[in-house]
């Protein structure tokens, strides 16, 4: 279906995904474990997105990496059809904590439920919510509404975008939808709200250069956060809808799998973006690998950035003035 050197060209991907995925990811869990400041309300969702991007890497990446090797999927439809459904309701994991994460820090930061604060109960529903909801959405292939199916190259599969009528496409359009709009559209408005709330504050607090830093911090944050969550996802949904609703079009296989394999590679992107940009979490990493001589300690400047979510909004006077504090 394309030369050995595209094949390889993607298994060295895949193997590289593997290795940093898998490395970032087990940092995650294991300084989480190790150190009882961070098992935050907010970190339970952290842990959540890691678990979840290990299961992707599992079973999706490393058998990606062996498949292409071989130039084919050497295991049989039975695991085809497990392997798809494993990746996507892990992947889908994925994609809902990023959302519940986003919804999170809306809530702390601009308050619309007023002094509500985010508890281990909340954080443990949401997490309970991901898996509850992607497998909602996953297992339907398994049962007779559409199938999963080798994608592409034939080297990995997925839910099937490929074949006509009704049954697949209803489908993949509920599962566009659910599995990635719904997420979207909660990430793009909790950080435009969290953007619009800091830039209101800063504008409040010209002299104040730790609010100025503060809302510059979260600026790129969110930047960065939207923008690695649509470069992974967005051609793969868009190569869905795509294929699902114009079975006309003609697509190169090697094209065809590229979508799917560049979404594997979020698995590296999420931990360093969501954690390891979080300075509290650093702190406790450092003092990991540094065999205890450095304090796993909390902020070090008191600033406010998406990642910590530590920002807190209060008033500061009568007439509704905010300032941006470390919670």
């Amino acid at each position: 279906m394309a030369p050995r050197s595209v094949f390889m060209s993607i298994a060295t991907l895949m193997g590289v995904v593997v290795v940093s995925a898998s490395f970032v990811n087990g940092l995650v869990i294991v300084v989480s474990i190790r150190y009882k400041k961070l098992r935050s309300p907010l970190n339970y969702i952290l842990v959540n997105l890691a678990v979840a991007d290990l299961l992707v890497t599992f079973f999706g990446s490393s058998i990606s990496f062996s498949n292409n090797i071989q130039g084919f999927f050497v295991l049989g439809k039975t695991f085809c059809e497990f392997e798809g459904f494993m990746v996507s309701l892990t992947g889908i994991v994925g994609l809902w904590s990023l959302a519940i994460l986003a919804l999170e820090r809306y809530i702390v930061i601009c308050k619309p439920m007023g002094d509500f604060r985010f508890q281990q109960k909340h954080a443990v529903t949401g997490c309970a919510f991901t898996w509850v909801w992607s497998l909602i959405w996953t297992a339907p292939p398994l049962f007779g509404w559409s199938s999963y199916v080798p994608e592409g190259l034939g080297t990995s599969c997925g839910p099937n975008w490929y074949t006509g009528g009704s049954n697949n496409n209803s489908y993949i359009m509920a599962l566009f939808i659910t599995c990635f709009a719904m997420p979207l559209s909660m990430i793009i408005f909790s950080y435009a709200s969290l953007l619009m709330t800091l830039r209101a504050v800063a504008a409040q607090q010209k002299e104040s250069e730790t609010t100025q830093r503060a809302e510059r911090e979260v600026t790129r944050m969110v930047i960065a956060m939207v923008m690695a969550f649509l470069i992974c996802w967005l051609p793969y949904a868009t190569f869905a809808m795509v294929v699902a609703t114009n079975k006309d079009i003609v697509i190169q296989p090697a094209l065809a799998s590229m979508p799917s394999y560049f979404s594997k590679t979020a698995t590296v992107y999420n931990p360093v973006i969501y954690v390891f940009m979080n300075k509290q979490f650093r702190n406790c990493l450092l003092a990991l690998m540094c065999c205890g001589r450095n304090p796993c300690g909390g902020e070090e400047d008191g600033s406010a950035t998406v990642a910590s979510a530590r920002t807190d909004v209060t008033s500061v006077s009568e007439g509704g003035g905010n300032k941006v504090t470390p919670a």
